[in-house]
Order: structure tokens, then C-alpha cells, then sequence
């Protein structure tokens, strides 16, 4: 990956982003740009991200090159309708604390 494919190339997303897509796989701007904001948002909440409205519609607003908070009103309400269903749909994947509560007894293994 060169420099200038870096998630950080796109506007918004800094090097705390890069690195919660990197951990999920996304490591170029090119993926994310490909993928768009809502597969990518999606895999991060996956993962176990917790989900943050403003982290996503500065997302979605950076893949437009617009600033982080230039949504408003109608369009800022669809981002929260389109955000809230990617929380609705987030299947986390087990963790660490999981497998060892269901190891030792605690919860049920899946």
C-alpha cells in the first residue's frame, strides 16, 4: 500500500479510524471507497466497535469529500436511519471474555 492509498488520505478519517479498519481487514482507501461506508461501518461493528453516529456520518460525509459535519437536517436524519439499522443488523463476533466464561462454565458455549 503506498502512502497515498492510506485511510487517512480520505477527509475525516485519522490515524484512530485506520487503525479499527485495519483490525478488520480494510487497510486501503481503495477497499474502503470500493466496500462504501456501510459495509465497512458494518464490519467494524462487527468486530465489537461500538458504534458512534458521528464516527459514521463522518464516514459517509469523508467517502463524499464533504466536511464531518456537513450533513443537516433531512439528510442527517436518512444517516441516522441508515445507522440505526446497521446497529440493528450487528452480529459481534465472540470474544476473548466470551470463550473463556463459556470455557469455565459461566455461559453456555455456542
Amino acid at each position: 500500500m503506498s502512502a497515498d492509498d492510506s485511510i487517512t488520505t480520505i477527509r475525516n478519517l485519522g490515524p484512530a479510524m485506520a487503525e479499527a479498519f485495519a483490525g478488520v481487514g480494510i487497510t486501503t482507501a481503495t477497499d474502503l471507497r470500493e466496500m462504501g461506508a456501510d459495509v465497512g461501518y458494518q464490519q467494524l461493528l462487527n468486530a465489537g466497535h461500538r458504534a458512534h453516529f458521528i464516527a459514521y456520518y463522518a464516514l459517509v460525509m469523508g467517502l463524499q469529500g464533504r466536511p464531518w459535519n456537513d450533513a443537516k437536517g433531512a439528510e442527517k436524519a436518512a444517516l441516522r436511519v441508515r445507522f440505526d439499522a446497521l446497529k440493528a443488523r450487528t452480529q459481534p463476533g465472540e470474544s476473548a471474555l466470551d470463550r473463556a466464561l463459556a470455557e469455565i462454565g459461566v455461559v453456555a458455549k455456542r
